[in-house]
């Protein structure tokens, strides 16, 4: 973070409001720094260092938020679209004006874990192949999903386009029956996050999911107190794992 920036562009980042409210904010004597009161939202000002206060209430400034989203089937994975609702749709006042973005995606019908945040290099790394971090689905899958589907994906299976997916771990929580009409439920531990990838590897071996929900990011696990498209800040813990793990 740069030691100063503009008052103004605090301001905002703290939800005070948009750019022409700020300025009138300010022009009216409603802003005060070091208890002073302030006319010019441009100058510089130190966000740690600098006490500001806005009518009386003492602004709180964060460079990073760090929030962990149940993602609901129906919304898509991106910070805009013209047609279709967005994660970031599901933020409240509180936290929708900083900028936030989902940490890689989640398909529109595919449940679970999304981490939202405005810190790119964390961002980075936890998507980036070289770190390695494993991402884990729940997932229901029409008919009986085997040991030999297990070994297939600690193989590393060919997708439909060529590509060898990297080794990943099946475990089998209840098997399922055709003749019963009963799914398969299963987790599947990944070490990348191609397009579509979860559904093209049971693909690979013959099998459809019906149903998904991604339950971790390294060792960050989903809370399953929130329901889905409810949302929480990371607590210090979780967020300092995370950074240790993309190290």
């Amino acid at each position: 973070m740069k030691e100063t920036m503009r008052l103004e562009k605090l301001l905002a980042h703290a939800g005070h409001g948009s750019r022409s409210e700020i300025k009138r904010i300010v022009k009216n004597g409603w802003v005060r720094l070091n208890d002073r009161p302030v006319k010019d939202g441009g100058i510089q000002v130190h966000p740690l260092q600098d006490r500001i206060t806005v009518d009386g209430q003492l602004v709180h400034y964060r460079e990073f938020i760090y929030l962990m989203l149940n993602k609901p089937q129906g919304v898509i994975s991106a910070t805009e679209d013209s047609r279709e609702r967005t994660v970031l749709d599901l933020l409240d006042e509180a936290h929708a004006h900083f900028e936030l973005f989902p940490v890689g995606r989640l398909d529109k019908d595919t449940e679970g874990l999304l981490v939202l945040t405005n810190d790119g290099k964390l961002a980075h790394n936890l998507l980036s192949p070289r770190k390695h971090v494993p991402k884990t689905y729940f997932a229901e899958v029409e008919g009986a999903v085997t040991e030999e589907d297990g070994e297939a994906f600690q193989a590393g299976v060919t997708l439909e386009d060529g590509y060898v997916a990297m080794p990943a771990k099946l475990t089998v929580l209840v098997a399922g029956d055709p003749a019963a009409n009963r799914v398969s439920k299963i987790e599947l531990t990944i070490m990348e996050g191609k397009f579509h990838q979860v559904k093209r590897m049971f693909e690979a071996v013959g099998k459809k999911v019906v149903f998904l929900k991604r339950i971790s990011m390294g060792p960050l696990l989903l809370d399953e107190r929130l329901s889905p498209g409810s949302y929480r800040e990371l607590t210090e813990t979780e967020l300092a794992e995370l950074q240790q793990v993309t190290k």
